[in-house]
């Protein structure tokens, strides 16, 4: 009876909230009754004593939860990292960190990890955002929130199967069972084509350089601007998001001279996850479309919080729709928006399933958390996979600390 996992899953809840219920009350009645008990000459000292107890009998289940399962893991990884299995875990130093990076396939990781940073966060917050404010204006706002939020009740998995039947390819002789390339096939090189593949991906890519560029200018204007915050361990943060920009920047003008020189191979159905660089962003798109519904939900309730008198006020003093939300709305929520990037920033750097399901890290498509997946479960090699495991930590730590640092500002 306990095979089937309904039942196996109601048993684990029933005990898990039972155990935690009977420990809270135990341990209370223990330290009441048996350690400080509030009778004789000294009750007044135990009523403080075991009220100074009393606390860490509540913490110590998510104390012993972390150490168990997070301050151990990190050592023990760390551990792995500096041994060789094939010397029977010997100690070898920084010799796995060495071969890690001396792998192509860790640097396209790197590379990779790095365009998913900029792309998935940025595209995901703005359409959060772009939705939260047009669904607030419409009657039916309510389901369109719905609709868009609903992929989040989706796995990585069972997007991946999704996006990746939209991606198929079949042979020229048959119908086309993925959109793509059934939108693809209607394509033949005429003012259509002119229009919808090279005139519209140039006006998006070139919106875009201009959004990144307004971005990385504000993170440099901020490292110089009087009154701005100059804590000294921001500043290799703000200087990696503008040299990250300035990369996707060049990218992006690259790709609209590629867009405009290059042929495109009309009537011909394309595998649209092996195209390199390209197939990156095909990838994205799943991750943009799940967390899009978050960004929104997150916004949308900021946007409410918004005083009316503020944007009364900007109104009567001929502020139009669109300086209302740039200059009134996007100030007053700025706080709200970093921690829904930076919060869609920890799910980019940990990003696996999509890849793992929709290429499996082939065609230059490989991301850190699955290059640490196949050294240590495919390959066997605990030292580098660990060794890789510490780079993610490692990238990681940084949003964390900011998330910590913006909380304790906003507290104080």
């Amino acid at each position: 009876m306990l095979e089937n996992p309904a039942v196996l899953g109601l048993a684990t809840i029933i005990l898990g909230v039972g155990g935690c219920l009977g420990y809270f009350f135990l341990s209370n009645v223990i330290l009441d009754k048996l350690i400080f008990p509030p009778r004789g000459k000294d009750a007044g000292k135990n009523i403080n004593r075991a009220n100074m107890v009393r606390p860490w009998l509540f913490l110590f289940p998510a104390l012993f939860a972390l150490t168990l399962y997070l301050a151990y893991p990190v050592f023990e990884t760390l551990r792995l990292s500096l041994t060789d299995r094939d010397l029977g875990g010997a100690f070898v130093g920084l010799e796995n960190y060495r071969k890690m990076t001396a792998e192509p396939k860790f640097w396209e990781a790197v590379r990779n990890n790095m365009l998913w940073l900029i792309v998935v966060p940025a595209a995901s917050t703005a359409f959060g955002l772009l939705v939260a404010q047009l669904t607030d204006r419409i009657s039916w706002g309510n389901l369109a929130k719905s609709l868009i939020f609903m992929p989040m009740a989706i796995s990585f998995v069972g997007a991946s199967v999704i996006f990746k039947l939209i991606y198929d390819t079949w042979p020229v002789d048959q119908n086309q069972i993925g959109v793509l390339n059934a939108i693809w096939l209607k394509f033949d090189g005429g003012l259509g084509s002119v229009l919808w593949l090279q005139v519209l991906p140039t006006v998006l890519l070139l919106a875009f350089a201009a959004i990144v560029g307004y971005v990385a200018w504000i993170f440099v204007r901020d490292i110089v601007a009087k009154g701005s915050d100059k804590s000294v361990w921001l500043l290799p943060l703000r200087l990696l998001l503008a040299v990250g920009g300035l990369w996707l920047i060049w990218l992006s003008l690259s790709s609209v001279v590629s867009i405009w020189f290059e042929e495109l191979p009309f009537g011909e159905p394309q595998t649209w996850l092996t195209i390199p660089l390209w197939n990156n962003f095909f990838l994205m798109v799943v991750l943009i479309w799940i967390q899009t519904g978050f960004a929104m939900v997150i916004l949308s309730a900021a946007l409410r919080g918004i005083p009316e008198e503020t944007v009364e006020a900007a109104i009567v003093d001929g502020a139009n729709p669109f300086q209302i939300f740039f200059k009134i709305k996007v100030p007053q929520i700025m706080g709200t928006i970093v921690v829904v990037w930076t919060t869609i920033t920890l799910t980019v750097l940990k990003v696996f399933d999509i890849v793992f399901a929709m290429t499996n890290g082939q065609w230059e498509t490989q991301v850190l958390a699955n290059y640490m997946y196949d050294k240590l479960f495919r390959a066997n090699d605990w030292g580098v996979g660990s060794a890789s495991a510490i780079v993610i930590m490692l990238l990681v730590t940084p949003i964390l600390v900011w998330n910590v640092y913006n909380a304790r500002k906003e507290m104080r």
